[in-house]
């Protein structure tokens, strides 16, 4: 199957982004799959493929003769997570998959359980691709990217009737960086759709509003046997911070529309600590609420310690794509009906995360996200399924065909 073997190679390149990196793409890796992309493009007949100096992959095909249809873009990002280790994947195919646990790692103990991911049971019969325990398997976004590879060789090969198709494959998105330096106006898109979603049939265009927070506790510290009325011990007043925040609002204990407060990275001693957070709300109104609970905690503090004891950074990150798709039903309503076109009911939900299509609807290029069939992903239990990557490329060739009527 062409979109499997696509994906197999493309899982076998290193790209996890990295955050702490200032260059652009952040990471070597992406760079060299990137050139990977463009010859592989060329090689199927996409003449203009590209890439610029940020590591952005672009190309399009032109509308067969007469066809009258929007230009329509489909996105999917090359880089992998950071939770967890994106080198040397051992991806293997589970063919026939019997319906129970997989054992991913035998010497390490490590297993993928129905117990845990009751998905699985869903998938009986197909052929899941699964990796040895020890990385991510990058499904997320390498699925969409050979989705949209396999979609477009056989738009090629078919000779069906389509308007343009514009290409682009973007890096650091893990990051939030994957629409930084994308060239919306070279791109040439009436609209476009990112494929880098979860199961098949999900269709998104709701993502959280976020924001990060870097909360900084200055101490004083002393000899701890002479320290009564002197020690300020930042560690401890960093988890009265934390303590003053809403103990249902995390992740654990969130879903659906819900927001959370996410405390991602703690270290410090007793001088200073530094904490940093996530802020996610789907409402302008629920995001503003959060950053005044962060601030009034650190007020309170302030006011219990001193003042500069507690100092809160905040910086928005994305904001709702809904606002700037909803004057844009017609977009909607071509994805619903052309996964209805090859037999899947599409299902609404929103993006418990971020995608490149939310700052790049801001940008000016409206963009709703679609399934990949990936599954688990950001983890050692990640998993795809070669069926669903197929009905997947299906659902995009549908979008192009219903486009032109």
């Amino acid at each position: 199957m062409r979109t499997e073997e696509i994906f197999l190679h493309l899982v076998s390149f290193g790209t996890q982004s990295d955050e702490s990196s200032d260059a652009a793409p952040s990471t070597p890796g992406q760079l060299v799959l990137a050139k990977e992309l463009v010859r592989m493009m060329q090689q199927i007949g996409i003449r203009d493929a590209r890439v610029d100096e940020f590591g952005y992959v672009y190309g399009s095909i032109p509308a067969t003769d007469g066809a009258e249809a929007p230009a329509i873009g489909l996105i999917a990002h090359m880089d992998t997570a950071t939770e967890l280790s994106g080198e040397n994947v051992r991806a293997r195919v589970v063919p026939d998959y019997d319906g129970g646990d997989v054992v991913l790692n035998e010497p390490l103990g490590i297993v993928l359980r129905t117990e845990q991911f009751p998905q699985m049971k869903n998938f009986t019969g197909k052929r899941l691709i699964v990796t040895d325990g020890t990385t991510l398997l990058g499904a997320d976004d390498k699925a969409g990217v050979a989705e949209i590879l396999a979609a477009a060789e056989e738009l090629l090969q078919s000779g069906r009737p389509h308007g343009a198709v514009k290409i682009a494959f973007t890096p650091d998105e893990e990051i939030g960086r994957g629409a930084d330096h994308f060239d919306v106006a070279a791109f040439g898109a009436d609209f476009a759709y990112t494929v880098d979603g979860g199961a098949v049939g999900e269709l998104e265009y709701e993502n959280f509003n976020a924001a990060s927070a870097v909360v900084t506790v200055n101490g004083e510290n002393i000899h701890p046997g002479s320290a009564k009325n002197q020690m300020k011990n930042s560690l401890h007043i960093a988890m009265e911070f934390d303590s003053l925040l809403p103990k249902q609002e995390v992740p654990a204990a969130t879903e659906g529309y819900e927001g959370f407060f996410h405390l991602g990275g703690l270290s410090g001693e007793v001088e200073q600590t530094t904490m940093d957070y996530l802020l996610r709300d789907f409402s302008k109104d629920g995001m503003a609420r959060r950053k005044r609970l962060m601030t009034a905690a650190a007020a309170f503090l302030n006011e219990k310690y001193g003042a500069g004891t507690v100092e809160v950074g905040l910086t928005d990150s994305y904001f709702n794509m809904k606002e700037q798709l909803l004057p844009h039903p017609e977009i909607i309503e071509l994805a619903k009906n052309a996964m209805r076109a090859v037999g899947v009911e599409p299902k609404v939900i929103p993006i418990r995360g971020g995608t490149d299509g939310a700052k790049l609807s801001f940008m000016g290029l409206p963009c709703p996200n679609l399934c990949t069939g990936g599954q688990n992903g950001h983890g050692r239990f990640e998993f795809t399924v070669t069926e669903e990557m197929e009905k997947v490329k299906e659902i995009l060739l549908s979008i192009l065909e219903l486009a032109v009527r």
